[in-house]
């Protein structure tokens, strides 16, 4: 089968590479120079898939308030005119009970355990550790650090839950977090205890996407197309039928979707409408110098939803969830926060370096309101949809892949593909 698929970021360069994989024909388009410079670009680079529960939970709607009025809160709200936004908002908070987020977790820590596995089988190919130079991919576990008793206790409670779905972790103490996380130290007495998962994962997202490039590149039946712009959709009759792009038509049998928020105008005019929002976050990229004290397990502060992650010879800090429209335009008041908590935690890792050396990023991360991306054939026949990951495209983009690979050759997929389908336009 001849497939097109806009967009190379990490979902649609895993579909690629699955796909191509099947013996599919496979195009990838892409606007940009090359694989992953969107959102895929900067991420918090944590494969975190024992943390999915998705943003709509039972207490978020009565923490709003609160958040909207502090200057660094990790939620940003500017309302639009836009009834799309309102549509989002709406479905966001009819997901704001406990049974619609224990619903969605189930399904996508199913998800994110089979995109585990075969993320695994990826870094096993000895061709993967050898391409492109790798993406730092390490185990090297995480720590959510709790400063307040009642949160603490609350995931605690959790833990025998959290062991049902097949998640292995441990509590924490105070001086057991220091002594695993020496790096933490600095704010030793703030912590109250912490959650353990030693099975979580890190990497480059970017430099994965350019990974699965490099092993594509050459393969026969496979071409990558960067640097070239999808102008539309290309329908006869009933079905998709390929790409019109501004270096000429490609012709397909089946076309996937997977760019992201920019998707969204791109299927308007056939009349598919999927609830996405964009949830604009940060990042910035600490060089960590020789000497210094860094952390080598991946650190979440619960309390502020930043996130830490080692890469390399780096430490990756990314938070915030802004629903706001102005693009990627980096608020320089955003990431100034990024670096203030960066310091506060860890205090001397990221001294005497001003913001523009600390690489700040802002991308957006496309999320429907449940928090269960879309991953099949949409109500048009050829035209396939795999979007919708909000913060979680790299840790769930291979078993997405999966997933699709599995639908579109007409077998029955490792988890239940029914569980991403009800959002489809």
């Amino acid at each position: 089968m001849r497939i097109a698929i806009v967009g190379a970021g990490v979902v649609g360069m895993t579909s690629a590479w699955r796909l191509a994989n099947d013996g599919h024909e496979v195009t990838v388009v892409e606007r940009h120079d090359g694989p992953g410079e969107e959102t895929s670009f900067a991420n918090g680079g944590q494969l975190s898939y024992s943390y999915v529960a998705p943003l709509a939970g039972p207490g978020v709607l009565s923490k709003v308030p609160g958040w909207l009025l502090d200057r660094d809160s990790p939620m940003r709200f500017r309302p639009s005119m836009d009834p799309s936004q309102w549509r989002w908002l709406l479905a966001f908070a009819r997901a704001c009970n406990a049974s619609a987020s224990e619903a969605a977790t189930r399904k996508l820590l199913r998800l994110s355990f089979y995109s585990r596995d075969l993320m695994q089988a990826f870094v096993d190919r000895p061709d993967a550790r050898q391409e492109g130079g790798g993406f730092d991919f390490a185990r090297s576990g995480k720590l959510i650090v709790h400063r307040d008793a009642a949160a603490y206790e609350s995931a605690c409670r959790l833990l025998d839950y959290q062991a049902s779905l097949g998640c292995e972790q441990q509590a924490l103490d105070r001086d057991a977090t220091v002594a695993l996380e020496p790096a933490l130290a600095g704010i030793r007495q703030g912590i109250v205890g912490a959650i353990h998962t030693p099975s979580e994962e890190v990497g480059d997202c970017h430099r994965f996407c350019v990974s699965l490039a490099h092993l594509l590149q050459g393969r026969p039946g496979v071409t990558l197309r960067f640097g070239t712009r999808v102008t539309g959709l290309v329908r006869a009759g009933d079905r998709v039928t390929g790409l019109r792009t501004d270096a000429g038509d490609i012709r397909a049998d089946a076309v996937i979707v997977s760019g992201g928020i920019g998707s969204v105008p791109l299927l308007k005019p056939l009349g598919v409408r999927p609830m996405l929002w964009p949830l604009k976050g940060y990042s910035i990229t600490v060089p960590i110098r020789q000497g210094v004290l860094a952390p080598r397990i991946s650190v979440t502060d619960f309390a502020n939803k930043i996130v830490y992650a080692r890469i390399g010879d780096t430490l990756r800090v990314a938070g915030m969830a802004d629903i706001v429209r102005g693009g990627v335009v980096i608020d320089r008041e955003r990431a100034q926060t990024l670096v203030t908590q960066t310091r506060a935690v860890f205090g001397d890792v990221s001294h005497g370096a001003d913001l523009d050396a600390l690489q700040p990023w802002a991308g957006l991360r496309p999320a429907t309101p449940t928090g269960l991306p879309m991953i099949g054939e949409s109500r048009i026949r050829g035209l396939w949809l795999n979007l919708g990951h909000g913060a979680l495209g790299f840790t769930l983009a291979m078993g997405s892949a999966g997933v699709l690979a599995d639908r579109m050759a007409g077998r029955k997929p490792v988890v239940d593909a029914e569980d991403f389908s009800a959002a489809l336009a």
